[in-house]
């Protein structure tokens, strides 16, 4: 990320100021002392006009990639913010769609009650347990097997039902 940004010749208060975080966050998220929101990597993907996947996943892009769960990483992220999430795939910077498994923490653990926002589309699959997922002011409760797509730059937020994980598909779809 840090590459990135001084390749574009762009320093850490611009992104910060861009992206409405302080510069000490951005900083931390760079050197890898923080985990970030993805709604807050997607506002810096934005900054820096470079995919998400970049941000979330630096390897070099390849044609096939076969990824064994047990060489995943099991989880990145802070569950106080609601989430943890599996990326599953280094997908072709050009192809626009990002899978990801998100991990919804037990309502005991979950601090987060303000919606999160990001530029991309994003299509949900409820994997395992339930959620509530507040979209646009109303509320929705999903199982296992209900599916939604919804424009990301409108606020929305997973809950869990109980204090059961729940396990979600996220696709996050570039639409440019």
């Amino acid at each position: 990320m840090k590459q990135i940004r001084l390749r574009k010749k762009l320093t850490q208060q611009q992104v910060a100021d861009q992206c409405e975080i302080s510069k000490s966050m951005l900083s931390k998220i760079e050197n890898g002392q923080t985990a970030a929101a993805v709604a807050t990597l997607s506002k810096i993907s934005d900054t820096l006009e470079v995919p998400l996947s970049w941000i979330l996943d630096e390897e070099k892009e390849e044609e096939l990639i076969i990824q064994k769960k047990s060489e995943r990483p099991s989880k990145v992220g802070d569950e106080s913010m609601g989430y943890s999430y599996e990326l599953l795939a280094n997908r072709a910077h050009y192809s626009g769609l990002e899978p990801t498994i998100v991990h919804v923490t037990p309502k005991e653990f979950n601090k987060r009650t303000e919606g999160y926002t990001h530029s991309q589309d994003e299509f949900i699959f409820i994997l395992e347990g339930s959620i509530i997922l507040f979209y646009n002011g109303e509320k929705h409760v999903m199982e296992k097997g209900d599916s939604a797509y919804f424009q990301g730059h409108k606020p929305h937020l997973f809950m869990p039902v109980d204090n059961e994980e729940a396990k979600v598909l996220t696709l996050f779809i570039d639409k440019g």
